[in-house]
């Protein structure tokens, strides 16, 4: 199992599902029930709202139009977007 930049996925991982064309964030959460072999339609993403957002939601998850968060922080701070402007 492969995230979209081709990292290998493992279940309790903190990822981010992406939209299939845009790459739009859809959702935030951890990976679970993701079985070897399959980068399509395999395992769920828990969301936590957080106490006061309520419980978790769980959604479908397709290794491919998912990222690491780790990756995607690595991208946000090659890009100077990791940290606020100065002033703000």
């Amino acid at each position: 199992m492969h995230y979209r930049n081709g990292r290998e996925a493992i279940n309790g991982d903190k990822v981010a599902q992406l939209e299939t064309q845009s790459g739009k964030v859809t959702a935030i959460g951890t990976l679970q029930n993701a079985t070897p072999g399959n980068d399509y339609c395999n395992g769920k993403i828990v969301v936590d709202g957080g106490q006061q957002y309520g419980p978790a939601i769980i959604i479908g998850a397709c290794m491919c139009d998912c990222i690491h968060i780790e990756d995607l922080a690595a991208i946000l701070e090659e890009k100077g977007l990791a940290k606020r402007p100065e002033g703000k």
